[in-house]
């Protein structure tokens, strides 16, 4: 696999060509997951491959490019399953009777809702230790950092890594528990 992207980062159309082959299983099988049709998939799949284009040169680790290729996957996935039901929603309110309209207050409150639960989980997340926030931080960026990496720029052993990363994720949850529970994440809208 290595050999294969230092070629296509060099311009080699076959290792470029090889890689797709090689790939675009993976690719399709994450857009049927996320029960998108044909076309939408098809966008899907052209995207991640601009973006890997795009991305190539910065990639780390080339064994790394499965999972890179997986959470682009997902991540487009994802926007085009968030804009269809935007759309879905709006035709739905263009379709029905004036008395039926939605209070434009009420969408206003279901919007502040998202937006005051993204306020809650940055605070909860600045809340957190500095050596929570970095590990983090450098487990969610993209391109993705091998344990290899997170290992030399945080000073840690790699086999720590796993075990931070859960505890990690649990002083979030218990931070956000405190906090929702102090009534500073409390929701309107009745979710």
């Amino acid at each position: 696999m290595s050999t294969l992207v230092l070629r296509a980062r060099n311009g080699d159309q076959q290792a470029w060509d090889a890689i797709v082959d090689r790939y675009a299983p993976l690719v399709w099988s994450i857009c049927r997951r996320y029960g998108l049709d044909r076309l939408d998939s098809d966008d899907v799949g052209q995207t991640v491959w601009l973006r890997l284009l795009e991305n190539l040169g910065r990639l780390r680790e080339p064994a790394a490019l499965p999972g890179w290729l997986e959470r682009t996957t997902k991540n487009e996935c994802l926007r085009v399953v968030q804009t269809t039901r935007r759309l879905e929603r709006t035709e739905e309110r263009i379709k029905r009777e004036p008395s039926e309209q939605v209070d434009p207050f009420d969408e206003l409150l279901e919007q502040s809702a998202a937006e005051r639960d993204n306020a809650l989980l940055r605070e909860a997340f600045a809340q957190l230790p500095d050596r929570y926030r970095q590990l983090l931080l450098l487990l969610m960026a993209d391109p993705p950092v091998s344990y290899e990496e997170i290992s030399r720029r945080l000073d840690r052993p790699i086999g720590s890594i796993g075990p931070q990363r859960a505890r990690s994720l649990a002083a979030l949850r218990k931070k956000l528990a405190e906090m929702d529970m102090a009534g500073v994440g409390m929701r309107t809208t009745g979710r």
